[in-house]
């Protein structure tokens, strides 16, 4: 077992290295190809006498400084644990991933300023064959950064760069109009970019907002993904003891650092020893087939010995789940001789637990008036 932890242990380590070096990697390329495109940018822009161009090298300054922010992210995130945070610092990534939407937003609020300030002053631009030409390798370069960024992104989990990746996208956009608005006005002098720079930079004011919900959401916490849910309970059923895993709730504390707690139904028969020694065979298997972490594993029995038992709790079963807002019961149990009844209820959030648990308590104390009723209702956490 001890090999076997330091195995897990040493992946673990390895594919946090791997992440962090993709991370990094990919940062570095974003900040000195976003450096270059300012420079370039900058030029054509204070040359030409183009706000659009010059808000475009603005953004690309913002690019550059969100890579920064992304890298400092990463490298704070895998701090080691210490006594004041036991669990890490990986949600540091979700700040950084936040305050690179909060860049994207300025950068977007910024632009539609200026460009409406250029619309109500009016400059005349002056655009050149090689400045043009160089605004559309600055298209073409943007594309392939943003596309291998998100993809990078997608691929370590990292929402800073999926954010980084989706933001150089937006801004290939901004060049391209851009460009289309100089070909427009060196060749009919009819001046298009301040109302161009208007129009993408509520587009990109958009994405800023999106990618802010989503990382708050990270933040905040949100329902687990449906398809690990689904792999983990299905893993722990497997278990020719196992009559059904509920209550499944997965904390998440940084990308890839998933701890989850679950209750397993056991028949009634399983001594202490048998229980703890099935516990660390799910632990192990878990982790291995899915990297959540199972620290925390509760039991219910359920009754093997009792017919009139199995009676009463098909009659409940069938009651409860009458109600359209209830969405399962478990760990059902029963003492005849003492006359307590005890289970859990998952109900929807189209119900108050309250009102959904007074409902059910009303209704099955006129069919079991001598029972003392414990109703526990459940959050409907995974799917």
């Amino acid at each position: 077992m001890n090999k076997e932890n330091t195995i897990e242990e040493k992946n673990l380590i390895q594919e946090v290295t791997n992440r962090d070096t993709i991370i990094v990697k990919t940062s570095i390329i974003g900040i000195i190809t976003n450096i270059f495109l300012v420079i370039f940018k900058a030029t054509i822009g204070l040359l030409s006498n183009s706000i659009a161009v010059i808000l475009d090298a603005v953004n690309n300054l913002s690019d550059a400084l969100s890579s920064v922010i992304t890298i400092v992210g990463t490298k704070l995130a895998n701090k080691l644990p210490n006594k004041k945070h036991p669990l890490g610092y990986g949600r540091i990534e979700y700040m950084s991933a936040m305050l690179v939407s909060a860049i994207v937003l300025y950068a977007g609020i910024t632009s539609v300023i200026e460009s409406i300030k250029r619309i109500v002053h009016p400059e005349p631009a002056d655009y050149s064959i090689i400045s043009l030409i160089i605004i559309a390798v600055a298209v073409v370069v943007k594309v392939l950064l943003g596309k291998y960024v998100k993809i990078q992104g997608k691929k370590v989990n990292s929402g800073a760069l999926v954010a980084s990746g989706s933001d150089a996208m937006f801004d290939a956009l901004l060049s391209a109009s851009v460009l289309i608005s100089a070909i427009i006005y060196f060749t009919t002098k009819i001046s298009l970019e301040a109302y161009v720079g208007v129009i993408i930079s509520t587009v990109i004011i958009k994405a800023g907002i999106e990618m802010m919900k989503e990382t708050l959401n990270d933040i905040l916490g949100k329902r687990a993904d449906t398809q690990t849910t689904k792999k983990i309970k299905q893993l722990l059923v497997e278990e020719p003891e196992v009559r059904g895993a509920y209550d499944l709730i997965i904390h998440n504390y940084g990308p890839n650092k998933n701890l989850a707690s679950v209750h397993l139904e056991l028949p009634d028969t399983m001594t202490v020893e048998q229980v703890d020694i099935l516990t660390r065979k799910l632990q192990t298997k878990v982790y291995h087939e899915t990297g959540v972490i199972l620290v925390g594993v509760g039991v219910y029995s359920y009754n093997t010995k009792n017919n009139e038992i199995s009676k009463i709790y098909n009659t409940i079963q069938e009651t409860v789940m009458a109600y359209n807002w209830v969405l399962q019961i478990h760990g059902f149990h029963v003492d005849i001789e003492k006359k307590e009844m005890r289970f859990d209820i998952v109900m929807s959030f189209e119900i108050e637990p309250k009102e959904g648990i007074k409902i059910i308590r009303e209704k099955l104390v006129t069919m079991y008036p001598e029972y003392k009723i414990q109703i526990i209702a459940d959050v409907d956490i995974s799917d």
